[in-house]
């Protein structure tokens, strides 16, 4: 594992509490960054093993403005100064037709994916331009560029990730801000559990070294976004995907 020095600098982590973003909360904090999750329940990492070296947890909901600005307050309160900014929360939501797809579902994931980043973003850069750099990462999936049958608005609002981070990376390219977002492909997390073993089955398929990534393998990727070492890659998409990605 490369060995990055992050002593001195602040990592916001949205759905940091599990799966992934837990993952990559303490892959920064390993590297010495003084890490604030927010998360709906940040319960699992008050207090425990899991969260050991994770200095701050709130209870945040990315999807609405006021829960957002608020935990920006509490965060810069807390811990002086929010350098990095990973978009991880979000949901895979049903695995149906597109034409069978409820319309409170598809709100529901368009929301938590891709405005939640939209929220997010908006109300940590103002500050980030103030301090004269930082780094954003965002967590896209590979759906959002091939878009996967049965998962309309997952495909789309990753697909929305992704466009959002390359307009940011333009805005923000002469500022110090450095914006990039990975598309991983199958992952072993909680997400899993919304979706069908027969969907799970037909994805996996599609990964040509024929396993699931792991969660530090992604980690390990947001982990040099967030690093001095990526210093010329901004708007940007990087792929966990195992080889599945084609573009």
């Amino acid at each position: 594992m490369i060995e990055y020095d992050f002593s001195g600098r602040t990592a916001v982590v949205t759905g940091g509490a599990k799966g992934i973003g837990l993952g990559i909360a303490q892959r920064l904090a390993g590297s010495g960054a003084g890490v604030a999750v927010w998360d709906l329940d940040p319960g699992p990492v008050r207090g425990t093993e899991a969260g050991q070296g994770i200095e701050a947890a709130f209870s945040v909901d990315v999807t609405e403005p006021a829960s957002v600005e608020q935990a920006v307050q509490d965060t810069l309160a807390q811990l002086g100064v929010i350098d990095i900014l990973v978009n991880n929360a979000g949901v895979s939501g049903p695995t149906l037709p597109t034409w069978e797809y409820p319309l409170e579902e598809w709100d529901r994931v368009i929301t938590a994916d891709l405005s939640s980043v939209f929220l997010c973003s908006r109300a940590v850069i103002p500050f980030m331009l103030d301090q004269g750099g930082g780094r954003i990462v965002n967590v896209a999936s590979v759906a959002g560029k091939e878009g996967n049958a049965n998962a309309c608005a997952y495909s789309a609002a990753k697909a929305g990730v992704i466009a959002l981070t390359k307009s940011l990376g333009k805005e923000l390219a002469q500022s110090g801000i450095i914006v990039n977002c990975v598309a991983p492909a199958m992952v072993q997390t909680d997400l899993l559990g919304e979706m069908t073993p027969e969907y799970i089955k037909t994805v996996t398929a599609k990964i040509p070294m024929g396993r699931f990534g792991t969660v530090e393998e992604n980690a390990e990727m947001v982990a040099w976004l967030c690093s001095d070492a990526c210093s010329f890659a901004t708007g940007a998409v990087f792929d966990v995907s195992g080889g599945r990605a084609t573009y």
